[in-house]
């Protein structure tokens, strides 16, 4: 794969900054925005670091570590959008993305790719971040949608059904546009490093597949979680 300068990657920001500068003159906040931009600058560059680290490890518990730090944030991430609650729910979206992410993870790396040693955080790692973060985008749609419906004095059961609707709506239309309207990264990137399409194809079909049921498992955890706390009763 051809090797990016760090000077033809600043040409990849000019779009950014387009929209930032539209966002200006909208009279749009962009704080938040250029925040992000930043945050994702600084982290990719670190966690190249980190990986290469890692990826040279022969301990399980780095790797597995690793992944309950990614959990974790993941879960505090997904509860943005009801922050207000985000200490009382922290344990239910996490207990939800690792009901619904690490059997599922454990399913792919050692039943489909067979990993040689289980723990290969060249594949775990990256494998797991692609769960996590569908996972942590369901729950946080279902706990936004859920809580709303019950704001609104709606009963349990509409409101999960709500909720969880609204929480595959992104994944289902992933699915719907896949090899269509998108070549999403994992069969992208395999072709530009020269795999031939049918293969990258297969490892594509093992990544929808994987972050569907992950994200559906995790978000019907959470509203069943919810209920069990007894949210509604709360006054949420």
């Amino acid at each position: 794969m051809q090797s990016i300068s760090y000077a033809r990657l600043a040409l990849s920001f000019f779009p950014v900054f387009v929209v930032l500068g539209i966002m200006a003159y909208w009279a749009i906040p962009a704080g938040r925005t250029m925040v992000a931009v930043l945050r994702m600058l600084v982290q990719l560059l670190l966690v190249g670091y980190v990986l290469a680290y890692i990826f040279e490890t022969e301990h399980a518990t780095i790797v597995m570590v690793t992944l309950a730090l990614m959990i974790s944030a993941a879960s505090w991430i997904a509860l943005g959008p009801v922050e207000q609650d985000r200490g009382r729910l922290f344990g239910k979206a996490f207990a939800a993305i690792v009901l619904g992410s690490v059997a599922t993870l454990a399913l792919i790396t050692q039943g489909v790719l067979d990993s040689d040693p289980w723990f290969e955080p060249r594949q775990l790692i990256p494998l797991g971040g692609m769960i996590f973060a569908n996972s942590m985008n369901t729950v946080s749609i279902a706990a936004e949608r859920f809580l709303a419906e019950c704001k609104l004095e709606i009963d349990y059961e509409t409101a999960r059904h709500r909720a969880m609707k609204a929480a595959l709506i992104p994944l289902t239309n992933s699915l719907l546009a896949v090899g269509i309207v998108s070549f999403p990264g994992m069969m992208t990137g395999q072709i530009l490093a020269g795999e031939s399409p049918l293969i990258a194809a297969r490892y594509q079909i093992m990544v929808m597949c994987m972050v569907f049921g992950a994200g559906g498992i995790s978000a019907a955890c959470f509203l069943a979680m919810l209920r069990g706390g007894n949210e509604r009763n709360e006054g949420i």
